[in-house]
């Protein structure tokens, strides 16, 4: 029942996605690459989170998973996934804008975009939380309804996103280590601590 929610959010929009391989070997200018280290450094642990995350939501896909231990695992995550998009949207704000043409403009509107997703995942928070557990069926619909939603989340206004990594900007920040794409580490599930979100 969460097989859905797993392929929503692995298709979904994510800042490190757009950026990996596609660096070019032209020297960009050392202002654009300073600023891209800066952005780059910040990203890093954000990323492996969401990563951590969505790994999380696909490890708990088996049809027999019971509908508490879902609502536990994608409540924590979309709370983590929350957390890390606004912690995106500092680190690119704190940045100051990138050094190109129609850099300031760039950078608002990809700080404005990395806040709404951070509030979208929080909403997706307190929807999975909830969800009526007693009864399989409803809560496969409800699930089946945050995973639509997700969809929406994941495939809708990341244009300003898109803007951000490209040109020289994109190829700097493709170049940054902290940019590349993070492998999700999930401890085994035995050893795996339920986390308690604070709402």
């Amino acid at each position: 029942m969460n097989k859905k929610l797993a392929a929503a959010l692995s298709g979904g929009a994510v800042l490190v996605i757009a950026l990996s391989g596609c660096s070019s070997d032209d020297d960009k200018s050392e202002k654009v690459n300073a600023w891209a280290k800066q952005v780059c450094d910040q990203v890093q642990p954000q990323l492996q989170k969401i990563a951590n995350a969505n790994a999380a939501i696909q490890q708990q896909t088996a049809d027999n998973s019971k509908p508490v231990d879902v609502q536990r695992t994608d409540s924590a995550a979309f709370q983590q996934i929350s957390q890390a998009y606004k912690a995106l949207g500092a680190a690119v704000e704190s940045a100051g804008p990138p050094p190109v043409d129609g850099g300031e403009t760039t950078q608002k509107e990809a700080v404005k975009e990395l806040n709404a997703s951070s509030a979208a995942y929080a909403n997706l928070q307190k929807k999975v939380d909830a969800l009526e557990t007693k009864d399989q069926a409803k809560f496969a619909d409800g699930l089946k309804g945050i995973a639509d939603e997700l969809n929406k989340i994941s495939t809708s206004g990341d244009e300003a996103l898109k803007k951000l990594q490209s040109g020289e900007v994109g190829t700097a920040m493709a170049k940054q280590k902290g940019c590349q794409k993070p492998t999700a580490s999930t401890p085994p599930k035995s050893s795996t601590e339920p986390s308690t979100p604070t709402s």
